[in-house]
Formats: C-alpha cells, structure tokens, sequence
C-alpha cells in the first residue's frame, strides 16, 4: 500500500468517524482506533494519541455550530471540564504503563458499554422549578431552542453528575476516547438533563479532556504527525456535516447503527487482545 492510498483511506475512515462521533456525542476515537489497530495494525498507543488529537479537531468543528444553536450548556460543560480534565491526567498517566493487550480488552468492554448505553430509551424529564440546590447557586440551569420555543430544564444531582465525569475522564485519557457514552450518561440520567442538551454540551467538552491526555502522550511519543494529519481533517469535517445533521436527524436509526458498528469493533478488539495480536 502507498502512503497515498493509505493516506487516502485513512481520510475517508476519518470523515465517517467524525460525522459519526458528533452525531452520538462520543466521539471519533470508537471508529478511529478500531480502524488504525485492526485494519492498518499500527500500535495501539499510537492509535490513541492520533484518536485524542483527532477528538480536539472534533469537538472544536462541532462545539462551534452547537453554541451557535444555542443547545449547548456552556457553564455547565466548564464546571463539569474540572473533573474530566483530572481524570483524563491520571488515566493517561496509567495508559503509557499497561501492557497494550489489557488496553485493547478494556476499549472492547467500553465500546460494548457505549453501544448498550446508546440503545436505552431516553427519557423526556420533565422541567423542575426548584431543581438542585447546588445547580441554582451555580447557575447551571438553561433552556434550549425547539420549534415551539424555549424550553426550561433544571440539573439536579450535581455531585453524583462530577464524580461521574471524573471516572469519564480516566477512561478518556486511558483509552483515547471521548467517552461520550460515561459523560452523556452522567448528565442524562444523573443530572436529568435533556438528550440533545447532555450530546451537544459533551462534544464541547471532549476536546479540553483529550487536550489534557494528549500532553501525555505527545511526551511520550506516542502522536505521530503522519498518523494525525488525516485524520484530524477527515474528523474535522466529518464534524462539521454531522452538527448540521443532529437538528434533523432520527435519533433511533441513529442508535440503531451505532450499536451494530460498535458492537462488531469491540469484539474485533477484545478477540485481539485475548489473543495477543495487539
């Protein structure tokens, strides 16, 4: 294969990783290492370093047009950064010691985890004046835009919601993912946020925890600039088309490939790191 080519595929695997990680919430890391690992068998370390490096370049194309529609919860995704961001420190700190096999076996649970947690019913909470105490003296509570106008939420549950989002960030600098799945479950069903709320404010928040691991992993030497300049364009635009999509998308059939694709890969990985291939 010629680095053209691979060049080339790498780039096409990157745009579905990013349309996909914006439209879910969790990132373009659960498409990206899966494809670096299993398809081009590069190291599992570097895989992650090019998959935290490319959650930056999707959170920032995404984030942007979120905050623009006025979804995103921008105070609450800062408060809630605090926590990810010191996980993602340890979790990376941990990742450059583990041996590669036990990497890839805890990605695969993570992904099958993301993929159950992906097809669970979503609950329409309804708007709770009093709310939580501490998300009223923080000023957490918002509104965001439907086409019948404004809509009020209330957080509750903001202590469980951060310690949540701290294991979140482990997992992030451990794995190199976004995890989306540990973040939306945070704020979805801890704090009663919102579905689109909790996706839109976890895209915007991806990208300063995987700025913390990649520190890491960068002085490691684990980020190779030929590895992340496709990817971080083909996930960069991936992003951008899937931000426009989420306002009009089915949020069902979304689910639906989501699982599938995740599942198959998780497999993929455990298999491999049972068997020492990774």
């Amino acid at each position: 294969m010629t680095i053209l080519s691979f060049t080339l595929i790498l780039l096409c695997g990157a745009f579905l990783a990013g349309l996909l990680g914006s439209l879910t919430g969790l990132g373009g890391g659960v498409v990206i290492i899966p494809l670096l690992t299993l398809v081009f068998h590069v190291d599992i370390r570097y895989a992650i370093g090019t998959a935290l490096i490319a959650s930056i370049a999707t959170s920032s194309g995404s984030a942007v047009a979120y905050v623009k529609e006025g979804i995103t919860n921008i105070r609450l995704g800062m408060f809630l950064e605090i926590a990810t961001t010191t996980g993602a420190i340890v979790g990376a700190l941990i990742a450059v010691y583990l041996p590669t096999s036990v990497v890839a076996i805890i990605f695969g649970c993570v992904l099958i985890f993301s993929a159950i947690m992906s097809m669970r019913k979503k609950v329409a909470y309804a708007a709770d004046e009093q709310g939580s105490k501490l998300a009223r003296q923080l000023k957490l509570n918002s509104t965001y835009p439907s086409p019948e106008g404004p809509v009020a939420y209330s957080v509750r549950h903001v202590p469980g919601g951060y310690l949540m989002m701290m294991f979140a960030g482990v997992m992030s600098g451990l794995l190199g993912i976004g995890s989306g799945a540990l973040k939306v479950l945070a704020m979805d069903n801890i704090m009663r946020i919102p579905f689109k709320v909790s996706t839109t404010t976890s895209n915007f928040m991806i990208g300063v925890t995987a700025a913390a691991s990649a520190v890491v992993y960068l002085q490691r030497g684990y980020i190779s600039p030929g590895l992340c300049m496709p990817v971080v364009l083909g996930v960069l635009a991936g992003a951008l088309g899937g931000s426009r999509l989420l306002i009009r998308a089915n949020t069902k059939n979304l689910r639906i490939v989501f699982s599938v694709v995740i599942t198959f890969l998780a497999l993929q990985m455990i298999y491999n790191g049972f068997t020492g291939k990774l």
